[in-house]
């Protein structure tokens, strides 16, 4: 029997999924009411809007002028796809490979396009050994583990002489952590993590050497439409000025704008970094003083500040087979939901079994603050359930 009284406080917003991610505070659908809708998106107002996102895009994340920036299909995968069968095979490729996504695109290069790759892999909660990253191959990479709750602490790790290319899927980092865009040739990121915005559409931004390897390489497969960026062996301008390659909902776009301004109107990057710290900063005074709990990520260096993943430590149940022990994480998000307190907070269906919160800039720091106590309500409930069993 579970003899700890259910908290006072809840959470105002319950939102703590990973993706999609809640909404920028305030957020309504009246905010939508200036969308292009039943217009083409060709239109000179749809293309407007789509420009707006982009320029809005490279002023808050404070991307380089001489960097391209495209709106394209298929959430950060499809940015990130598009990057690697266009601009892959003239170096050996190197990968990091530390969670799921990250794995994801060593199945990409490896098995679909069958190009030589070294792997640099590590367990969930760590990174690879980053001294082992060569200047002379190209780089694929997540900057931020969406499942694993780790990212690299800088980027260091990469020369500035390279002789190859960076793609770096920055999905779960941009708008939360500092990217070194000296060091990163092509960024991706999908508006439903950091932006809380809607799914379906992925950000694709290259910058000078990115876009001379789309100039002077030629793949050596056949390439789908939606991965075309050059035409006539340079690269086709018009995708990165709003005309983007397929139909993109208008409706999508105007939440991404809003979601920009908002941003904007708080303070910038600088600002939505700082909500992101502290949101991490309130989970870790909860986690330093809770002992049946710990961050799957170790080094406090390497620690997300948005996907925050963690892992229970209690010793009756880490004594658990691994079926049982995620069977109990389950239980945990399950009871926590059915309370209305936190929303899709089990740990990714590849991940050890445990928690994963988000704690990007569009979660506010108070609703944090109210779940604690209704996740140690919630292990002490599930717990009595497993004795009482």
């Amino acid at each position: 029997m579970n003899t700890l009284a259910k908290p006072a406080m809840r959470p105002a917003r319950p939102e703590f999924s990973s993706g999609p991610c809640a909404k920028r505070p305030g957020w309504t659908p009246q905010n939508l009411q200036n969308a292009v809708l039943g217009r083409s998106h060709r239109s000179k107002l749809g293309k407007a809007r789509l420009k707006e996102a982009i320029d809005r895009t490279r002023e808050v994340l404070q991307v380089p002028d001489d960097y391209l920036i495209g709106i394209v299909a298929g959430s950060d995968t499809g940015a990130v796809e598009m990057a690697l069968w266009s601009m892959l095979g003239p170096k050996t490729v190197q990968l990091l490979a530390f969670e799921s996504f990250g794995k994801d695109w060593v199945t990409d290069v490896v098995k679909q396009l069958k190009l030589p790759a070294e792997v640099l892999d590590a367990p969930y909660g760590e990174l690879p050994d980053l001294t082992k990253v060569r200047k002379d191959a190209d780089l694929v990479f997540t900057w931020n583990g969406t499942t694993s709750g780790v990212r690299v602490p800088n980027a260091d790790f990469i020369a500035a002489d390279r002789e190859g290319i960076t793609i770096c899927d920055a999905t779960s980092a941009a708008f939360a952590q500092a990217l070194d865009w000296a060091k990163l040739d092509v960024v991706t990121f999908s508006w439903q993590k950091a932006l809380g915005g809607e799914g379906a559409h992925g950000v694709l931004i290259l910058g000078p050497r990115a876009v001379e390897r789309l100039e002077s390489h030629t793949p050596a497969w056949p390439m789908p439409k939606l991965f075309r960026m050059t035409k006539g062996g340079k690269v086709s301008l018009d995708i990165f000025e709003g005309a983007t390659i397929n139909t993109p909902s208008m409706l999508c776009v105007e939440d991404a704008i809003d979601a920009l301004k908002w941003g904007a109107s708080i303070g910038g990057l600088a600002e939505m970094q700082r909500r992101a710290d502290a949101n991490l900063g309130a989970l870790a005074d909860w986690v330093a003083k809770t002992p049946w709990v710990e961050f799957l990520a170790a080094d406090p260096a390497t620690r997300s500040n948005t996907s925050v993943c963690l892992k229970v430590v209690d010793p009756a149940i880490t004594a658990l087979s691994d079926d049982a022990q995620a069977d109990f994480a389950k239980k945990l998000a399950a009871i926590l939901e059915k309370e209305g307190v936190a929303l899709d907070i089990g740990g990714y269906r590849d991940a050890p079994a445990g928690l994963r919160i988000w704690c990007g800039a569009t979660v506010e720091t108070s609703d944090l603050e109210a779940l604690t106590p209704w996740l140690d309500w919630a292990f002490a409930s599930t717990s009595a359930d497993l004795q009482a069993a």
